[in-house]
């Protein structure tokens, strides 16, 4: 039996088997890129006989029991669609991601940032059963312990706004990375407005 192991970049990974399309003892693996198309990834796929690796777009293998997965070809977008289109079409929506920037040692947002809330409630309307999850960052300025609780002050003044703009509160989770995970790597005690955010997921 084939075993396929994906790197944590793999986005998107179909297997289809047992099916008119795949039969007993068959599979067909594609890599597809996540649905903004920016991120593919790699995956492995193997068994006892052999390993290939898929790392661009609708690359393609074919597996059969007992034989070395097949070699690579890249599948176009309408073979894609003749096989899989039933499946991706029953895919739930892909999340949407927002950023939203603050002000210097501060939890007001930025003009630019104040003005992207319509389009996340729009968002947060468009899929049934959201979850909305807002994480703050900061930049390296100060300590990691402020930076912490700056983080999630800011993570908690977006929950507010929403919640004020007709959110349901159950919707949301916080959370807070302080300065651990920043857009932009600085140095230590470095302004960078860019790492001052707070990041959006609506899934």
């Amino acid at each position: 039996m084939s075993r396929m192991r994906a790197t944590l970049l793999v986005v998107s990974v179909l297997a289809l088997s047992g099916s008119a399309c795949a039969p007993k003892g068959r599979a067909l693996v594609v890599l597809l890129p996540d649905p903004e198309g920016t991120n593919v990834g790699r995956a492995n796929v193997e068994n006892t006989s052999g390993a290939v690796d898929l790392d661009s777009a609708r690359d393609a293998t074919r597996i059969r029991t007992n034989e070395r997965p097949s070699s690579v070809t890249t599948m176009s977008d309408a073979e894609v669609q003749q096989i899989f289109g039933e499946a991706l079409a029953a895919l739930p929506p892909p999340p949407r991601r927002f950023v939203l920037n603050f002000r210097f040692e501060s939890d007001e947002l930025t003009d630019q940032a104040r003005a992207l809330l319509p389009e996340i409630l729009r968002v947060v309307h468009d899929h049934p059963l959201a979850n909305v999850v807002v994480t703050g960052h900061t930049d390296t300025m100060g300590t990691s312990e402020a930076n912490f609780e700056l983080g999630l002050k800011r993570a908690s003044t977006v929950r507010s706004l929403l919640i004020a703009a007709g959110l349901d509160a159950s919707q949301i989770e916080l959370s807070s990375l302080g300065e651990t995970d920043p857009l932009v790597p600085t140095a230590d005690d470095t302004a960078e407005p860019r790492n001052r955010r707070v990041d959006i997921a609506v899934r």
